[in-house]
């Protein structure tokens, strides 16, 4: 069927959940009260990747124009490396671009290498560590990028 992405839709969250669980460990990965919380915010906005009726990625960034935060990029393990990432994080910057945002932020645990190249690499730069983020114990680096028009 081929990959898709879409607007969320209630009837994904098992899904979500599932996978934001697989993608963290305990602690960090969203219990459903608060992964629900944030799906309900107005300001919040959901993109996912569907294969058939698979969801094996997907995006929420919240906006308080003219800033944009990156919640939560989820990719299934067996998704990884092959450009779905890049794809929802595109998509949703572009729509924040859209909306008025210039700038993101977002956090990532100073343990994920492979988390940090790939902010590196989609122009996010550290700009600060948040001692003791996750977990009261993991710390994380607070990065950002500047949105420009295409």
């Amino acid at each position: 069927m081929g990959l898709r992405l879409r607007a969320y839709e209630p009837k994904d969250f098992e899904q979500l959940y599932a996978l934001d669980h697989l993608c963290f460990p305990p602690g960090i990965a969203y219990s459903k009260w608060m992964l629900r919380h944030f799906l309900k915010l107005s300001s919040a906005n959901c993109i996912v990747a569907t294969d058939g009726n698979e969801i094996p990625g997907f995006i929420i960034t919240e906006e308080a124009v003219p800033m944009g935060h990156i919640l939560t990029l989820d990719i299934a393990e067996s998704y990884r490396r092959r450009g779905l990432g890049s794809q929802l994080l595109q998509r949703g910057e572009a729509e924040l671009l859209e909306r008025g945002v210039t700038e993101m932020v977002l956090e990532t645990a100073i343990e994920n290498a492979a988390g940090v190249a790939f902010w590196q690499r989609h122009g996010y730069r550290t700009v600060g560590t948040l001692k003791k983020y996750y977990l009261r114990r993991l710390d994380a680096f607070e990065m950002r990028k500047k949105l420009i028009e295409p």
